[in-house]
């Protein structure tokens, strides 16, 4: 995993908020996070890919949310009181990633970082770009950028 300081050198530890989806122990580089939050009232889009549960008002600014398991390819997860909303600046816009429940945030060595696997359980590899080992888990980095790339295969409504 190649991480880099704002200056351009190298990173030797990042930070990891680290969530469930489903029975997957996710990451994102805590640096991509702007705010995590509970479940909040959602407006369904009509002709929107199935992995878009909605949208909804965060203090002015419309956040799409996304359905991290149906975008996963794994079964639609349920809404339930451990769901949050993760919110992350992409392409110039807030995207929220519906998850079944918020982990630690755990610092890791960048060199403990493996390549993805071809795929991590039931999920396919090409959503994430590694997997850190910690002492007791794995934890699959997921790729932002491949992540928000509209793909035909996952727009099924």
């Amino acid at each position: 995993m190649t991480t880099k300081k704002a200056n351009g050198s190298r990173r030797e530890f990042v930070e990891l908020a680290t969530f469930r989806v489903g029975q997957a122990l996710c990451g994102i580089d805590i640096l991509h996070i702007q705010e995590i939050n509970k479940l909040m009232d959602m407006t369904a889009v009509p002709g929107s890919p199935g992995y878009v549960r909605g949208i909804l008002n965060l203090r002015g600014q419309i956040v799409t949310i996304i359905d991290l398991q149906r975008k996963l390819g794994l079964p639609g997860g349920r809404l339930g009181r451990r769901t949050r909303n993760i919110i992350v600046a992409a392409k110039g816009e807030s995207v929220g990633l519906l998850v079944s429940d918020i982990g630690d945030v755990v610092e890791t060595h960048t060199a403990k970082v493996e390549p993805s696997p071809a795929n991590i359980g039931e999920i396919q590899g090409r959503f994430f770009t590694g997997v850190a080992k910690t002492k007791d888990k794995l934890i699959g980095l997921l790729d932002l950028e491949q992540l928000l790339e509209t793909d035909e295969r996952n727009d099924e409504h």
